[in-house]
């Protein structure tokens, strides 16, 4: 799977992390580990240009969802098995997003994954202009941050716990030449 991060905001953000999370986004949704998905991060004037262009809304927002190809059948865990595809493009804006995680007492690497998330499954489809789609969207996107953020959990316990056994078998081994 090729995820691609362009960081043209100027804010410092992990591009590991978004990656991760909308790699396990696309893993658990069952897409196809051909597909290609670009993520980039704008300032608040780009976003606002964006989103004037396309929603013809004024202002920033936190999140647009561009696809690519059309994904039906295929963009949806429930629809036949899914094929490759540029997904399409993720656009995060970190500036408004970091008001979002503020006024949500929340970092904004964990707001950005929660946008990451909801840019993801709009590009497989979901959407939430209606309230039993909003239900199934954020049910979802819930779903899969909590899914996420415990796998992150356990690979960091398990990455401790190997550290922890190499410290050990390097103070075993030092016994030995003695």
């Amino acid at each position: 799977m090729s995820i691609e991060v362009s960081n043209e905001s100027g804010v410092a953000v992990s591009e590991e992390e978004l990656i991760s999370i909308a790699r396990f986004v696309l893993d658990r949704m069952k897409v196809n580990p051909a597909a290609e998905l670009s993520i980039v991060l704008l300032g608040t004037a780009a976003m606002a240009d964006l989103h004037m262009r396309w929603m013809d809304l004024p202002g920033p927002t936190d999140v647009m969802s561009f696809p690519m190809d059309e994904l039906e059948p295929g963009g949806r865990p429930d629809a036949p098995e899914p094929g490759p595809a540029m997904l399409g493009d993720i656009v995060l804006c970190p500036e408004f997003a970091a008001d979002q995680a503020a006024a949500n007492g929340h970092s904004l690497g964990q707001e950005l994954a929660l946008l990451t998330v909801h840019g993801v499954l709009h590009l497989l489809g979901y959407d939430h202009a209606e309230p039993d789609e909003e239900r199934e969207m954020f049910a979802l996107q819930q779903q899969l941050l909590e899914d996420w953020v415990a796998e992150q959990v356990e690979l960091y316990h398990k990455e401790r716990q190997s550290e922890k056994d190499r410290q050990l078998v390097d103070k075993f081994r030092n016994l030995d030449e003695l």
